[in-house]
Order: C-alpha cells, then sequence, then structure tokens
C-alpha cells in the first residue's frame, strides 16, 4: 500500500499523525481536527508546499495515527510525542533549562521548599518560575511571615507524643514554633499552609482581604495583640506584592500569551496573572524546522505552557485565535483597555527575547547572524535573492554650496570602506536634491557596467521620499538594470520604506533586524557624506580668504598654507617671516588683510 493509499484511509476524527522516514524514524508529528483532511493537504497539492515542506514529504515513508476524544487532547498528545521522539521536522524548543518550582511536601507537618524536580508523592508544587530570584524571594517571605519548620526530620503526631526530636536552634529564635515538640498544634499549622497555597495560587489578594476581614473582627472584640498579628502579616503581603507588575484589579485571574516570529524562530511570553497582579512569567524560543503557521506555533506554545504549569486559566488572552480550541476556555483578543495594555506588556517580553537572541548570535556565531540579517532583508522587501551586496546614497549640501554626493557600500551586513565613494555634483546647479540623486546613481552604476558588470548589488538604498526615489529609478531605468536589482528608499522622518510602483510606504518593525541594517547603512551613508562636504566647506573657505587678497594665487597659498599651517597662524606671524616665501610687499599686504577681516569678525 502506497503513502497516499494508506492516508485515504485516515478518519475524520480529531487525533494525532506521525510520519516515519525509510529507516523508521519519526520525523514529523502533528495534530488536527479531522485526521483524514489535515493530512491529505501535505499530498494533494504539493506544488503549494514551501520548499522546506517539500522536502520534509519527501521523506516520508509511512504514516501513523492515534484517534483521541477531542482537540484539546490531540494538543497535549502531540506536545508529549514531540518530546518523546524529538522530529527532526517539528517546532523544537530551543529553551532546555529547569526552572524551580515551589513544593508543599506531602507530610503530616509539610515543608515548603524550592525544588527542580517534580516527583509524584503527592506533593503541591507551584511554578515553574522563570526567575529562580523571585522564587527564592517568595520562600523567603513564607518563611519570615509564616513560623514553619525547615528541618528534614520526620515529624509525626508520633513522634511528637514520644518526644524523639530535639527541637533546633529556629525554635530557640522564633523563626519556628517548634511542631516537633507540639508548640503548634496540627490544625493551626495546616491552617498556615493552606494559606500559603491559596497565596501562591491566587498572588495574595483573596490572603490580604482575609487578613483584613480577621484583624478587624479582632479588634472588634478588643483582641488587639491578635489584630496586630494579623495587621503586621497583611501590610507584609502588601509590601511584597507592591513589587510586582501591578494591572487594574478589574481585569481579574488571567493568562497572557504573546508570541513574535521572525525568520525560522518563535519567542513566546507567558504571564500568569491573578487578582490584577502579574505572578509568574516565562519566556521560551521555538526553532521551527518547517514554515508553520503563527497560529499552530501560538497553539504549541500553549500547549507547553499548560504541561509545565497544569490547568490555565478560563480566560486566555491572545494577540491572535490559536489554531486550536480547549472546553472551558475563552480565548480573547482584546482591541482596548487593560487587558490589551497586558497584551502589550506579554508582546514587549517576547521581543526584548528574540532582541537578547540575537545579540546572542552576533558574539557567538557571527556568519549565522548574517545570514539572519540577509534573510530577514530580503523577506521583508520581497526580494528574491539574498542582498549580500548593499549600496546607499545620500545627498549633501549647505545653502546650495558644495553640493556632494555619498555611496557606501555593505557586504553581508558589514561595511566595505573600500568600495566607499564620494561625487562632486558636476551637472546639477543649485539645491536640486533630485536631479543630483539621479546624476550620481547614474554615474555610480553607468562605471560599474564598464568596469565590473558582475558586482551589481542587489539592494540600493535611497536616502530620502519618493521624489529622490523617482529619480534614481529614472537613472536605473536608462542604464537597462532596474531589473537586476531592487530599489527602495528610506525615508528619516518616521523611518518608512517606499518602494517603486507602491504609492503606500511599508512601516517595519521599529525592532526588526531588517530595519537595523536599513538604518546602519543610511546612517553610514550620512556620516560619509557630510565628513566629505565638511572637507569640501572647509578648503573653500580658506581658499576664498587668501585667493581674495591681490597678488596671492594657487602657489603662494599652497607654500604659505605648508609653512603656517592654518590662516590664523599666518595671521599671527611676523611680517618678516611671511616675507620669506613672498616678498616684504605682499608680505605686508597679506598681514594687513588678515587682520584687518579678523578685527571685522
Amino acid at each position: 500500500m502506497t503513502i497516499k493509499e494508506k492516508i485515504a484511509t485516515f478518519p475524520h476524527s480529531p487525533g494525532v499523525y506521525r510520519y516515519y522516514d525509510a529507516e523508521g524514524n519519526v520525523i514529523y508529528v502533528g495534530k488536527a481536527k479531522d485526521l483524514h483532511k489535515r493530512v491529505a493537504q501535505y499530498f494533494v497539492a504539493p506544488e503549494r508546499l514551501t520548499r522546506k515542506t517539500a522536502v520534509m514529504v519527501s521523506k516520508i515513508a509511512d504514516a501513523q495515527y492515534t484517534v483521541v476524544a477531542s482537540e484539546a487532547d490531540a494538543l497535549l498528545l502531540e506536545n508529549n510525542l514531540i518530546k518523546q521522539f524529538k522530529p527532526r521536522y517539528n517546532i523544537l524548543l530551543k529553551d532546555s533549562k529547569t526552572y524551580p518550582w515551589i513544593c508543599v511536601t506531602a507530610e503530616e507537618f509539610p515543608r515548603v521548599l524550592l525544588t527542580r524536580k517534580l516527583i509524584k508523592n503527592g506533593s503541591r508544587y507551584f511554578g515553574p518560575y522563570s526567575s529562580v530570584l523571585h522564587a527564592r524571594s517568595l520562600i523567603d517571605f513564607i518563611h519570615t511571615v509564616y513560623p514553619l519548620r525547615t528541618c528534614k526530620n520526620k515529624i509525626t503526631s508520633d513522634t511528637i507524643l514520644r518526644g524523639k526530636i530535639r527541637p533546633c536552634l529556629n525554635m530557640h529564635i522564633k523563626k519556628c514554633k517548634g511542631c516537633c515538640v507540639g508548640g503548634i498544634s496540627k490544625q493551626e499549622y495546616n491552617r498556615n499552609i493552606e494559606e500559603i497555597v491559596s497565596l501562591l495560587k491566587s498572588g495574595g489578594r483573596e490572603i490580604i482581604q482575609h487578613y483584613r476581614a480577621l484583624m478587624m473582627e479582632a479588634a472588634s472584640r478588643m483582641e488587639f495583640e491578635l489584630a496586630q498579628q494579623y495587621k503586621e502579616r497583611m501590610l507584609s503581603l502588601e509590601q511584597h506584592y507592591s513589587k510586582s507588575v501591578i494591572m487594574n484589579a478589574e481585569v481579574g485571574d488571567v493568562d497572557v500569551f504573546s508570541l513574535v516570529i521572525d525568520e525560522g524562530e518563535a519567542f513566546g511570553n507567558f504571564l500568569r496573572i491573578r487578582g490584577g497582579a502579574v505572578v509568574q512569567s516565562m519566556n521560551l524560543g521555538f526553532k521551527m524546522m518547517i514554515e508553520e503557521e503563527q497560529e499552530e506555533v501560538l497553539a504549541t506554545f500553549i500547549a507547553e505552557i499548560q504541561t509545565k504549569f497544569g490547568e490555565l486559566s478560563k480566560e486566555i488572552i491572545v494577540p491572535f485565535q490559536p489554531q486550536m480550541e480547549i472546553p472551558g476556555l475563552t480565548f480573547n483578543v482584546p482591541a482596548r483597555g487593560n487587558k490589551l495594555a497586558l497584551l502589550e506588556l506579554s508582546v514587549r517580553n517576547a521581543k526584548e527575547i528574540r532582541k537578547n537572541s540575537l545579540n546572542q548570535q552576533q558574539h557567538t556565531d557571527p556568519d549565522a547572524y548574517k545570514n539572519r540579517l540577509m534573510e530577514s532583508l530580503k523577506a521583508q522587501l520581497g526580494m528574491s535573492v539574498l542582498p549580500r551586496h548593499i549600496e546607499c546614497f545620500d545627498n549633501s549640501n549647505l545653502q546650495g554650496t558644495n553640493p556632494v554626493s555619498a555611496c557606501v557600500v555593505f557586504r553581508d551586513g558589514v561595511p566595505s570602506k573600500k568600495d566607499y565613494r564620494h561625487f562632486k555634483v558636476k551637472t546639477v546647479v543649485g539645491a536640486n536634491d533630485y536631479a543630483t540623486m539621479k546624476e550620481v546613481v547614474n554615474r555610480r552604476y553607468s562605471r560599474m557596467l564598464e568596469e565590473n558588470p558582475d558586482d551589481l548589488p542587489q539592494l540600493i538604498v535611497i536616502d530620502g521620499g519618493k521624489g529622490q526615489l523617482a529619480f534614481a529609478y529614472e537613472a536605473l531605468s536608462e542604464l537597462g538594470i532596474i531589473g537586476k536589482v531592487k530599489l527602495v528608499a528610506l525615508a528619516e522622518r518616521m523611518e518608512e520604506v517606499y518602494q517603486v510602483g507602491d504609492p503606500y510606504p511599508l512601516f517595519l518593525d521599529r525592532n526588526s533586524p531588517a530595519l537595523k541594517v536599513l538604518q546602519q547603512i543610511r546612517d553610514e551613508a550620512h556620516r560619509f557624506g557630510i565628513t566629505f562636504h565638511r572637507s569640501l566647506r572647509s578648503k573653500a573657505q580658506i581658499q576664498s580668504v587668501l585667493r581674495s587678497i591681490k597678488g596671492v594665487g594657487e602657489k603662494t597659498e599652497q607654500r604659505l598654507l605648508n609653512r603656517f599651517q592654518s590662516v590664523a597662524r599666518l595671521a599671527e606671524a611676523p611680517v618678516d617671516e611671511i616675507a620669506e616665501l613672498v616678498g616684504m610687499k605682499l608680505a605686508q599686504t597679506i598681514h594687513e588683510e588678515l587682520n584687518r577681516r579678523h578685527e571685522e569678525d
């Protein structure tokens, strides 16, 4: 039976499918609401598949499936099978760290401790916590407020009655009430434990309200010492949770997911909100081995968090609807208000993780980093080839004087300074930025076509807007190379990208690697052009001062500047010293003229 014949027998039921290669290795695991329809998509229209997906399909030798009761079950089974088989073409978690949990042990007098191991012995686990500092601060807070034991002794009602355990230092310094010697009843001890469990579940808001009620009740009974104890605990909780990110309490209990996808990688952030406060946060990275829809990636992310954290909130805030349905859960894409603010906070975290990943890759694997930049530019600008050779033009003039243009060259995302070029504008009169752009673009590529036509850039960037872009396009069209290169303009006002034939600008993500590269090359062209322009202006000013003096020509000017280095030093020099170069009469004229102008200034 061929693979196509086999998948034709797949049922129209929710489930999980697995693809195997010729050696019997699982190469892909997927979930589906309808197994038959989903799997058939890979084989019915192969011409619609992306390149990576087509490669995977070509290696499929066998397919198996497992039917489950619901799409939610399929999601969790898929997640477990991916972890078990680690298929080559599946989304893979990049983060392999073991996150800490807070454990409430399953003992007669439970302990509350930090652990990285989950042992199924009846103990209760809360977390995981992406920040070990946050988890430790919670542990410290719990042991400060609640007099719990920290020893590893096996304490039971029997050992207490028989006096088998001697109290430790913690009891003497009042950090523990000495449950080992009956210093606290089992009922009171477990009330403290249940308060801690409630705190870890809800973020403390409910306990603060509970303590406030107990405090008022004790005060009404004139039990002021007890009321003070409740007040101290309440204030300690408020102080601790004031350090959390507090949103509007009306938000309630929700979970927030955001996702940023960038060139084959995805970065997700998860926030757990309890009582309006962010009580947990986790960032995860994913490597996408084949092209995946963002809805599919988000569903995978949610499944992974559900595996780690257990039950999710009934309301889940997402940037878009994921490719999944879970009974009892509502996916909400907010458009305004506090929930949108939460989503934006989560997105900022995801973008920060992407930025950190890029920075790390830049130092650890510079070649991969450069390729990623090129891939990002190619995708964002809709190019057919990688822009490994980029050139950028910038015009510079001051009130119409000394108009110049600069061309800078980037190869593989880094400056190639030996290829930089300056242009003195020859045919344009006055400050005509558009005509200047056409002239220098024409001069640059007409010469390149004569000397090295194989070295044309894949991308040309113009510093400016629609006008500069149109004149550069004219120059390239006259040279017959407009179809061989990609031409764009980057405007400085809002960093918008203009493309030929598109009346609307393209706004790239402010944090995208593509925009960063365009900004870098534009800024470098601006710097290079300004430096050259200042040099010409400086020379022009020197020439205008000396050449305006009767009797001073080019050679005389050069002799004077070689000797005195600047016009200022020449003005301060004695007449006799100047006369050694030009004679006494001209020396007196130069000395008088320069000093007269200095007094006028």
